[in-house]
């Protein structure tokens, strides 16, 4: 394993993490006498073969359903400083519902600490105010540091960058966690603002939400040999020096095997990715023209600016990646989402557009004449059945 200082933590942080969000019993809260024996013990054998291969920190989040719960005597089998454990905790309108939400993960855990508590989904303006406000979440956080039951306070989120990067400029968290990835560009500036705090950086699923890039991809999988879809994705935010650990959403202990094997090009990763990453942005040219692919998303306003809320920014970044790599599958499911996750992944399809004041909204993007139609063709596309996060099933 490969390590990283995780930012003003100083903690030595693995660059894979293991995240507890695909291998537990369900995704509400059971007792513990229905988990079923097989389920734990990949569980166990998940999260013994992570710790084996220096996966030392183990994430989790009191909406993961069971998860914490059935790591919390897996966790007591290792000695408690040899692990880096991360909860995480939604928002609450009350300071005493996100203590008593967090008491709850701490007796699921059966720990006396955690290293990382992150504030769970700051995915909206109203949710950091939650947090940051007199008498508010952090203020929680903050006791919680001072009794010795929290190391690091960071947050979460699924926001537009704005948000994020007001998240960031508060200088109140020692981390984030945060997408970015190749077919996600649009976070890159609030990576370079959390460096400039020094802070630990943290990417959520660059596997699943990055492509769901362990599928078979005929299109992608040659232009980013020798290497994997998945290696060539772990290599690419690795070779950001600001970037500290990628989560890997393990369901069995060979879920890492591949990434792992992509350390073989750790010490040399920007010279091993400059060719394959020249090689797909040459096909998304190909298919989209070099003036799209340098700034499709110029003056572009967010979903609440749209009428009807379309969230169009996210529409066209899943039909330009998409289109061109043959990302068809993560395109119908992240589409697909839009309007049935909440502040999750928020804003509407194109099925829900008023075309009346579509012209005005998206006047600004050098390619407002082309959006409209893209966007009729990103819904014939890719709509399908209403999907729900794996939370929500």
């Amino acid at each position: 394993m490969k390590y990283r200082r995780f930012g003003r933590t100083n903690l030595r942080m693995p660059v894979f993490s293991c995240g507890g969000m695909r291998f537990q019993q369900s995704w509400s809260d059971v007792p513990w006498e229905t988990v079923q024996p097989d389920v734990q013990s990949n569980l166990e054998a998940t999260v013994a073969r992570a710790v084996e291969l220096g996966i030392h920190h183990i994430e989790t989040a009191r909406g993961y359903g069971s998860s914490e719960m059935q790591l919390g005597p897996v966790l007591a089998r290792f000695r408690r400083e040899s692990l880096i454990v991360q909860t995480k905790v939604m928002p609450k309108p009350t300071a005493r519902e996100f203590l008593d939400t967090f008491e709850t993960s701490m007796r699921n855990l059966g720990l006396d600490h955690v290293d990382l508590l992150s504030i769970h989904g700051i995915n909206h303006r109203g949710h950091l105010d939650e947090t940051l406000r007199r008498g508010g979440c952090l203020e929680v956080c903050r006791q919680l540091q001072r009794e010795g039951r929290v190391r690091f306070v960071g947050f979460s989120t699924h926001a537009t960058p704005g948000v994020i990067s007001e998240a960031i400029r508060s200088d109140e968290f020692d981390y984030v966690n945060l997408h970015w990835y190749l077919v996600n560009d649009l976070n890159r500036p609030c990576i370079a603002e959390a460096a400039q705090r020094d802070m630990g950086v943290f990417i959520i699923s660059p596997n699943d939400k990055g492509g769901k890039l362990y599928l078979e991809l005929p299109e992608m999988r040659p232009l980013c040999a020798p290497l994997s879809p998945m290696q060539f994705n772990d290599l690419y935010c690795l070779a950001r020096p600001e970037v500290h650990t990628l989560s890997l959403g393990a369901a069995r202990p060979s879920d890492f095997d591949e990434h792992v094997a992509a350390l073989e090009h750790y010490e040399r990763a920007a010279d091993v990715v400059e060719p394959l990453e020249r090689r797909l942005r040459q096909r998304l040219e190909e298919v989209h023209g070099a003036e799209w692919c340098r700034r499709w998303w110029a003056g572009l306003p967010e979903y609440f600016d749209v009428p009807g809320e379309v969230n169009v920014v996210e529409i066209l970044r899943i039909w330009t990646y998409a289109k061109a790599l043959g990302l068809t599958e993560w395109a119908k499911f992240r589409y697909n989402m839009l309007g049935n996750a909440d502040h999750w992944f928020p804003g509407e399809h194109v099925g829900r557009m008023d075309p009346s004041g579509l012209a005005s909204a998206v006047s600004r993007s050098p390619f407002a004449d082309r959006i409209p139609a893209i966007l009729r063709e990103a819904h014939a596309l890719y709509h399908d059945a209403p999907v729900q996060r794996l939370s929500q099933t």
